[in-house]
């Protein structure tokens, strides 16, 4: 099974509630409305952020979510562990016929290079923080925007 899309619906939610220095507190319809996503779905989410310590939540009225640590501490590949199950690439559902030659021994490649991908990848995600992400946003959001006269 590949990746899902909880782990951009949890980037996307880290650099939103780092938006604003990430001590205000935003509930998870909030949240959804930036993501263009249903409440429940967010809450879910944010949820393995939380069981990941990459967020707190607070109950009851006035309640809602932050981070739990500084944008600059976060990285993608935290939100990507705190959210996604499992490899990125995977092997065959099932055993293929050892009565060939590449049967009996593709997994073993497959299990090397996979394993080397999926490394580079963590690798790779670790590099970036929510800062990093928040930053790129903002300023592709003022490239976007039309300057006045």
């Amino acid at each position: 099974m590949g990746v899902s899309s909880r782990c951009a619906v949890a980037v996307h939610a880290l650099t939103l509630l780092a938006r604003d220095g990430g001590g205000q507190l935003l509930t998870s319809a909030e949240i959804a409305e930036s993501l263009d996503s249903n409440p429940v779905v967010v809450r879910r989410v944010l949820g393995r952020l939380r069981d990941a310590s990459l967020v707190l939540s607070s109950e009851g009225s006035g309640g809602g979510w932050r981070l739990a640590h500084s944008p600059q501490a976060v990285t993608l590949r935290d939100a990507y562990c705190a959210v996604e199950e499992g490899p990125v690439l995977s092997l065959h559902a099932h055993p293929p016929s050892t009565s060939c030659v590449v049967g009996r021994n593709v997994q073993g490649v497959l299990e090397e290079e996979f394993t080397a991908a999926e490394w580079a990848m963590r690798e790779r995600l670790g590099r970036t923080t929510i800062a990093d992400v928040l930053s790129r946003v903002l300023a592709g959001d003022r490239q976007s925007t039309p300057q006045g006269p």
